[in-house]
């Protein structure tokens, strides 16, 4: 299909484009405005660009002919994901690989767009990082996207009509900060005023200049997380202090380094400060006698992702555990919550099915800090031990991990970006199925596929079911490792286009509900209970319950863990 005709049938008329296309007819013709000269005729309604006109008109470089008003609804289609009006003309996927900064010579571009990678980044995954896009025209066109303000900068001049040395860089300046200045109430000023500089607890023992730990003989559970704002290693940062003396490392799972994903991870010797590191993922979960001799203080510093099963937060209650049979003070240096202290979700652990990844009575989205957690574990096994939390500065429960201004660290190997942390809490309970959930892919939580996984079909099931704030794409990866590994598989692309509105959990048992309904004979749920560690939502589910039903079954529960944890809270809304 010639160029012109695809471009109309499938761009410009499902917009309502009704006056861009190429090669104007001619009652729209008369009304484009002139550019240049050719062979002594004023060129209207003709491409300037010698190179289309040899073309005949038609050329994806150049050749189209609009107005501001059209092209204002080819931005409102970007920034809504690829839809407008009801009608979608790309997938969010391909919005995305549009406006993904890929490196070029001199600096970085999307496919078809120039750059601004100096915005904060909005509450989305649909446009990386926040980037601004456009692009500019020779004759003195340029259109240019802010996604965070959800605004599009649209300007049509001809330059070239005066002359071709006539530049209008200046101008396209000027238009761009009036309109800035008229944005008096974005959602992007009301978004950047609420970024705050946030202090861990690290940073605040380092203002205090460790007063708390003058005289301590000090055991460091950590991994790479446990960092200052400079980015230096709380260890580092401990081994050199004044007053105190850094005994002994403990690394929870994944090692002291964060990089590795196996079950059995031995003792070592970090390199740096020559100091033990004892693995509480191997041989121990918790520290010993011999472990702790020598030391009267377990600091703790490690950034947990808001999740029950994410094991960092049980060896946080074994080392209270530990501490209180050996008589030593713990100290918490907290950080935030990044998927939010607010939100509370799923069900509650089954009284004695407590485990290294159920360590106590949690929601599967606890919205607490590891702070917060360790008071409550203290709390209610009634622990007799010395904690101290040293609470963050500038953090308040509703914010996610992007409004810290802190750097992200990949908690483990497959939690790559916030966008994976908050999806886990739903997804990475499918892992115990035959279920690849993307480990071994690039998209760990962010992709689910099989061998015998149509994705298409799954797709539309899962678009139809009107999930706030996620949108699904099928997409065909082979893992490299993990369930799976170097098999085909097809699968779905899980977008969250926004954050405030998405439920990681009822996503999650959408998915889980579509692929029992889907691929009954495909799909082993069998081990679906391993995480969710709840039975009467278990039993639900295999009964065929709707989504809406198995979440009432743990509401009052919800009720319940809100009132116990309320005690215990350090941050306020």
């Amino acid at each position: 299909m010639p160029e012109d005709e695809f471009a109309r049938k499938y761009i410009f008329e499902p917009l309502g484009m009704s006056r861009t296309g190429f090669r104007p007819a001619s009652d729209v013709k008369v009304k484009c405005a002139p550019t240049a000269q050719r062979d002594g005729k004023w060129l209207v309604g003709e491409v300037h660009d010698p190179r289309s006109a040899a073309m005949g008109g038609v050329a994806g470089h150049a050749g189209l002919f609009g107005t501001a008003d059209d092209l204002a609804r080819y931005a409102r289609m970007l920034l809504n994901g690829g839809e407008l009006d009801g009608k979608r003309i790309l997938s969010p996927l391909s919005v995305r690989l549009m406006t993904a900064p890929v490196p070029v010579p001199g600096g970085k571009r999307s496919r078809g767009w120039d750059l601004d990678t100096s915005y904060s980044a909005p509450r989305g995954d649909l446009f990386p990082r926040g980037d601004g896009f456009g692009h500019t025209g020779f004759t003195g066109t340029s259109m240019w996207i802010d996604p965070p303000s959800r605004t599009a900068v649209i300007i049509l001049t001809n330059r070239v009509h005066i002359s071709e040395k006539v530049q209008v860089t200046g101008l396209r300046k000027d238009v761009a900060n009036i309109v800035a200045g008229a944005i008096q109430t974005s959602e992007v000023r009301s978004q950047k005023s609420e970024n705050r500089i946030v202090q861990c607890g690290i940073d605040v023992l380092e203002a205090e200049r460790f007063e708390r730990l003058k005289g301590r003989n000090v055991g460091l559970v950590t991994n790479h997380t446990g960092r200052d704002r400079q980015g230096r290693a709380t260890a580092d940062v401990l081994h050199a202090a004044d007053g105190m003396k850094l005994v002994a490392l403990f690394s929870p799972e994944h090692g002291i380094r964060g990089e590795l994903d196996q079950s059995n991870i031995t003792d070592t010797t970090d390199a740096k400060t020559g100091l033990p590191v004892y693995s509480l993922y191997g041989k121990r979960r918790k520290p010993d006698a011999e472990t702790l001799n020598g030391i009267d203080t377990l600091v703790y510093d490690i950034q947990d992702i808001g999740c029950r099963f994410y094991t960092y937060i049980s060896t946080l209650g074994l080392i209270l555990e530990a501490a209180t049979e050996h008589k030593v003070k713990v100290m918490v240096l907290d950080r935030p919550n990044p998927i939010g202290g607010v939100a509370i979700d799923g069900p509650l652990t089954d009284p004695g099915r407590e485990s290294f990844i159920a360590y106590h009575s949690l929601p599967i989205r606890h919205g607490m800090t590891v702070g917060e957690l360790a008071k409550m574990f203290v709390a209610e096994r009634k622990l007799a031990v010395d904690l101290e939390v040293v609470k963050c500065e500038g953090w308040k429960r509703g914010d996610l991990f992007d409004r810290t201004n802190l750097t992200w660290v990949n908690p483990s190997p497959n939690m790559r970006n916030l966008t994976a942390a908050l999806l886990y809490p739903g997804i990475g309970v499918l892992e115990t199925t035959n279920l690849s959930v993307g480990r071994g892919t690039e998209r760990p939580f962010e992709w689910i596929g099989a061998p015998w996984l149509d994705g298409p079909e799954l797709a539309a099931a899962l678009n139809a079911a009107g999930l706030a704030g996620v949108r699904f794409v099928p997409v065909n990866l082979t893992p490299a490792s993990s369930v799976h590994a170097k098999t085909p598989c097809g699968g779905v692309q899980i977008i969250v286009d926004n954050w405030s509105k998405f439920n990681p959990l009822r996503t999650g048992l959408t998915v889980a509900a579509a692929l029992r309904d889907l691929f009954p004979d495909q799909w082993d749920c069998t081990r679906y209970d391993r995480l969710l560690v709840h039975k009467a939502s278990f039993e639900a589910f295999k009964a065929g319950k709707s989504v809406a039903e198995i979440e009432r079954g743990w509401t009052a529960d919800l009720k319940v863990f809100r009132a116990r944890r309320a005690p215990h809270l350090l941050y306020s809304d």
